[in-house]
């Protein structure tokens, strides 16, 4: 074998050999770093309480309507469970629901009674705040379309003591429907007739609708979902209903003109016949 062959044999085994050792403390520097990138990325689980099957207002919350999911550490909705040993301590009392829940939705604190306290209205309500029952129709009622958790406007009919015709004023507006009758089911679909609903307000728009239910005839006006800002509103005369609406002023029926009156005349023609000729004479006209 030629010397320079040789040589080049030798430098070809010893740039490998570097290379394979270079390649190797390479790879061996990058180990930890991707440890440590792996460890900032992992998902740090934890449990929540979810219902296992839909509750609604009044439920008695146990061990087989509730279950526990995995949930991200970091965000754990406000409020809510970790295990269901917490959340059903017998010692503490039974809890209920007040505001209905969905399967696999979190049991929070505000949806349901503290220990040992009953599901009724009074839970529900916001601090400050009076439940106060009105009576409606199925006209009244908006048809009964109105459901617990929406927002309605209070209409109030009188009658004007100076001349006696009707008027409408808009007295109370975004008001929240806890019940409807006597059921306070916020997730109920089917729209049903009731005889009363009840309203949560503050102390002085409770006593507005009790002295209104005594002079008037109150009535409601369903809001639209996302609308919770006021509106600027008027008194509703029966003058206000053809207010600018022509076309109601010119379908009534118009009345007949008068004939005219035939001028009056001052003689008359008087036919006078002589044998076969015939004549006529104007006459003037005197009174008589």
């Amino acid at each position: 074998m030629k010397p320079n062959t040789l040589v080049m044999l030798l430098l070809a085994v010893v740039f490998g050999v570097a290379a394979v050792f270079l390649t190797n403390l390479w790879l061996a520097g990058q180990q930890p770093t991707s440890a440590a990138a792996a460890d900032e990325n992992a998902v740090i689980e934890d449990t929540v309480v979810v219902a296992a099957t839909p509750l609604r207002f009044g439920d008695k919350l146990t061990a087989d309507n509730l279950r526990e999911i995995p949930w991200p550490a970091a965000s754990l909705p406000s409020g809510a469970f970790r295990t269901r040993a917490a959340l059903l301590d017998a010692k503490e009392g039974d809890r209920q629901v007040i505001t209905a829940i969905g399967p696999n939705e979190p049991v929070l604190e505000w949806k349901i009674t503290g220990p040992g306290q009953r599901a009724t209205l009074s839970a529900v309500l916001d601090d400050g705040m009076k439940a106060v029952s009105i009576r409606v129709n199925d006209v009244l009622g908006v048809a009964g379309f109105v459901l617990p958790g929406d927002r309605v406007d209070v209409l109030l009919t009188r009658i004007s003591n100076n001349d006696g015709s009707p008027y409408v004023d808009v007295l109370l507006q975004n008001v929240k429907v806890l019940a409807i009758d006597q059921t306070a089911d916020d997730r109920q679909e089917a729209a049903a007739v009731v005889k009363a609903v009840t309203l949560e307000v503050a102390t002085q728009d409770a006593q507005k609708l009790t002295l209104a239910a005594g002079i008037g005839q109150l009535s409601l006006a369903l809001r639209e979902v996302a609308s919770n800002a006021g509106e600027v509103t008027q008194r509703i005369t029966v003058n206000d209903l053809v207010a600018g609406v022509p076309e109601l002023a010119a379908s009534e029926p118009a009345v007949p003109a008068a004939p005219p009156v035939a001028a009056a005349r001052s003689n008359t023609q008087v036919g006078v016949t002589r044998g076969v000729e015939r004549s006529v004479y104007d006459v003037p006209l005197t009174a008589r």
